[in-house]
Parts: structure tokens; C-alpha cells; sequence
């Protein structure tokens, strides 16, 4: 029995030897070893403080003014037809924006009584902000946001002011036919129920003497050229809703007049018996609120500048400037 327990260790012993066994390394296999195909490994770059990323996260200033540049370019060089389909997009969205605010934001009523603070910023935070970032994700056209990137395009030499116009005609007709058509959904969809909101909302936009509606216009486009500008300087997705969050829901907390958003709130209104006339959504809304949007131009014409001195180009200083000044002398004689 000794003898067989004996014989068998020294067959295990035997067998295992080799994994104990220690190879002689030598210089050629210490040096020369390479890694195979399927193990070697891609660099990533690393979005981390102190490393370096390809496609940072924000541009530079004068980055972010050169991709606003390129943007306006790419946009009038569209047809008129896809500029159009594009708008009416854009229209629903900022609609659906709209919507959400009056249902949400515009539904309450003992928060606006015991806190109006809270209630204006509940109004401002639930809605536009994510109609206007549905716009820019999709590519939609909206006519308040290429008042700034065409005519930075424009200014820039790289597109014709026949582009220009193009652009904003066909844009602000098209969010105006997406508006109405969202209006109308919205409406026969009886979502709102009984709320007052819609009809509130929309006797007082078109109550506001001329002064303060149009200074309210200009604030707001002011805001919204913003959001757009900063947006396209982003290249993720959150950074883009961040971009347009603040601006937007700023401009709706401060009670400004956004000529695409009333081309909704106030068609809804009149739809749920608020007492407005044809007339005076045309004259006391589109028409005052572009009047507004158009003149705004030279605010944001003003901070291009500003990018033009960094780069230290002369000549497209000039161009900027003369193009501010024909723009406020043609409104100023209109």
C-alpha cells in the first residue's frame, strides 16, 4: 500500500514539474516581444482636467463665431422650399414649447398668487427650452435664431443679402404656417380643459401699448440669438441643452415677447375665446415683434465685432460696422 501511495506521488510530481519549471529569459526575448493583434488596444482621449480632447466640448470665441458663420452660410445657400419645410418644423416645435409652458407653468394659479417668483420660473423652465432645442437638433429653420447666423454670414462675404432674405422670408413663413397648425392641434386636442391660461395669456400680449411691446421683442431675440450662438459651439448634446436652457428660460421668467412663440399663444387664445381680432394679431404681434427681431440685429452684430477685433482682421471689422449702420439707418428711416 506504501509502495502505491509512493508511486503515485511521483507520477504527480512528475507531470506538474514543468509548471514550476523556470524558462531562461534572454535579451532578444526581454526586448523583442510583441503584443498580438487581438490585444492591442486603441488610444482614447480623456475629456479630463489636465488631458487633451480632439473635439473639445466648448469652443473658443472666435472658434464658436467661425462655426455661426459657416452655419448662416450653409443656411442660404438652401432652397426656398426646403428653407420653408424646414420652418414649418421649427414652428411645431417652438409650439410644443409653448404648450407645455401654458400647461404646466400656466396652471398655477395659487403658486402665481402666494410666490410670483416661482411661478414665472416654473413657466420659464417647463417648455420653451425644449422646443427650441428640439429646433436646432433636428435642423429645423427658425426665423429669430438666422436673423444673427445668416447675416453673420452676410457680413462675412460668404453669402449674398438676396440669400439673406430668401432665408427669412421663407423661414418666418413657415414658422408661422407650423404655429397655426400646432395651435389648431392643440386646441381640438382639449388637453387644456377649462384653464384660463391660454386666453390670459394672450389678451395681455396683445394689450401691451407699442414702447414695451416692441422693447420686450428686442430683449427676447437678444436672449434667443444667444442661446443659438452658444449652442453651436458645443458638440455634446447636454452641452447644447445647457446652452439654450438659461437663455430661454430666462427671456420667458422675464415676461419678453418671442415673435415665433406668440405666432402660437396668441392664434390658441383666439381659439378659446379670447376677445382678438385678426387685425390685432397682425399688427400688435407679427408685425411688431419682426420689426423687433430685425432691429435687434446690430445688438448681436455688435458682440460679432467684438470676435472681429480679436482676430485682428481689419477689413471684416469694417464690413461689420457698415453693415450695423445700414441696418439701424434703414429701420431708423422705416
Amino acid at each position: 500500500m506504501v509502495s502505491f501511495y509512493s508511486s503515485l506521488l511521483a507520477c504527480l510530481l512528475a507531470s506538474t514539474s514543468a509548471a514550476f519549471a523556470v524558462k531562461p529569459v534572454t535579451q532578444s526575448m526581454a526586448f523583442t516581444h510583441r503584443p498580438s493583434s487581438s490585444t492591442q488596444r486603441t488610444p482614447v482621449n480623456l475629456s479630463m482636467s489636465g488631458g487633451a480632447s480632439v473635439n473639445p466640448d466648448l469652443k473658443a470665441p472666435p472658434a464658436i463665431y467661425e462655426g455661426a458663420v459657416a452655419a448662416g452660410a450653409a443656411k442660404a445657400s438652401a432652397s426656398w422650399e426646403k428653407i420653408f419645410k424646414l420652418g414649418i418644423a421649427a414652428g411645431c416645435h417652438i409650439g410644443f414649447g409653448s404648450y407645455l409652458a401654458i400647461t404646466v407653468g400656466g396652471a398655477c394659479p395659487q403658486i402665481a398668487e402666494a410666490n410670483p417668483g416661482l411661478q414665472k420660473i416654473i413657466f420659464g423652465a417647463f417648455g420653451l427650452p425644449f422646443g427650441l432645442i428640439m429646433t436646432l437638433v433636428t435642423g429645423a429653420e427658425l426665423f429669430t435664431g438666422n436673423t444673427a447666423l445668416v447675416t453673420a454670414a452676410v457680413m462675412e462675404g460668404k453669402t449674398t443679402t438676396k440669400d439673406l432674405i430668401k432665408n427669412w422670408v421663407a423661414s418666418y413663413a413657415g414658422n408661422l404656417v407650423g404655429s397655426l397648425i400646432l395651435a389648431y392641434l392643440a386646441f381640438k386636442s382639449g388637453t387644456l380643459g377649462n384653464a384660463p391660461a391660454s386666453v390670459a395669456i394672450a389678451t395681455a400680449k396683445c394689450s401691451l401699448p407699442f414702447e414695451t411691446a416692441f422693447v420686450r421683442g428686442i430683449l427676447c431675440n437678444w436672449l434667443v440669438c444667444m442661446a443659438v450662438y452658444m449652442a453651436s459651439g458645443c458638440a455634446s448634446l447636454a452641452g447644447k441643452m445647457v446652452a439654450v436652457w438659461f437663455p430661454i428660460s430666462a427671456f420667458v421668467a422675464l415676461g419678453l415677447d418671442h415673435s415665433v412663440a406668440n405666432m402660437f399663444i396668441i392664434p390658441l387664445g383666439m381659439m378659446r375665446g379670447a376677445q382678438i381680432t385678426v387685425g390685432d394679431f397682425i399688427t400688435k404681434t407679427l408685425f411688431l415683434l419682426l420689426l423687433a427681431t430685425l432691429l435687434e440685429e446690430p445688438s448681436v452684430l455688435w458682440e460679432s465685432t467684438v470676435r472681429l477685433l480679436e482676430s485682428g482682421s481689419r477689413a471684416r471689422m469694417n464690413r461689420c460696422r457698415a453693415f450695423s449702420y445700414q441696418t439701424v439707418l434703414s429701420f431708423s428711416l422705416f
